[in-house]
């Protein structure tokens, strides 16, 4: 896939997805803008040196006005993927208020002020672009959501909110998707479960290569799907 000369933001690129989906970028030509709110995650993030990438500090996504800088920075943005969010295990009867309006800002309210950031930044470039959203397996079948339902719901708010605001910007040459992992095989979820079949979990490269094709010009169809990554899972 060729991203020569294309500019695409990542967000949540330094985490273990986000490191993958950059390196594959980088290897196809983009010049990728990556915004970060933990200094430490950007200290060790893999390409911080390459040329070709562009680190942006202070990115709370939940707040307008650093979504708008991240955006307004960046010329002629051809793609924009939304890694960025937090995840929150417990039940329901021990959640507060805050840890639900929190799962809200990380999950659903960052990728929707930064979508509609995007669109707007693709939209003055004048050339047509690709958002690529992320979800989880749990977002689509609800029944596996006990003990995390404040995640699921905001992620099943991104799913919800890809399909529509995909039919809204189409016209525009924007096609809007998902993808929709399982666990993935990452250092952190082989530590938290070191009992499961990691076998069946999707690499972190398989999924990149799923978004890296919806975010690419060679994807000229698809638009509003909301894909599984599942894996053998």
């Amino acid at each position: 896939m060729d991203f020569r000369d294309r500019h695409v933001v990542v967000t949540g690129g330094t985490g273990a997805l986000g490191t993958a989906v950059v390196g594959a970028l980088l290897a196809s030509g983009a010049h990728c803008h990556v915004p970060y709110f933990v200094a430490a995650e950007a200290e060790r993030f893999a390409h911080r040196t390459h040329p070709q990438v562009k680190l942006i500090a202070g990115g709370d996504l939940a707040d307008e006005g650093v979504v708008a800088r991240i955006y307004d920075g960046v010329p002629r943005l051809w793609a924009s993927i939304h890694l960025a969010g937090g995840f929150a295990f417990g039940p329901v009867a021990k959640a507060s208020k805050a840890d639900v309006t929190g799962q809200l800002d990380k999950n659903f309210l960052t990728c929707f002020l930064c979508c509609r950031a995007a669109a707007a930044a693709i939209g003055r470039a004048a050339g047509g672009g690709r958002i690529v959203n992320v979800v989880a397996r749990a977002a689509l079948e609800w029944r596996m959501g006990a003990n995390t339902a404040a995640y699921v719901a905001s992620k099943a708010a991104v799913a919800a909110f890809t399909t529509a605001f995909a039919q809204e910007v189409v016209k525009e040459g924007i096609l809007v998707n998902a993808v929709a992992p399982s666990i993935m095989d990452t250092p952190a979820n082989r530590k938290d479960m070191p009992n499961a079949d990691h076998a069946s979990w999707p690499k972190v490269d398989e999924v990149a290569a799923t978004i890296l094709f919806l975010a690419s010009p060679e994807n000229s169809v698809t638009s509003g799907a909301v894909v599984p990554v599942y894996g053998r899972a």
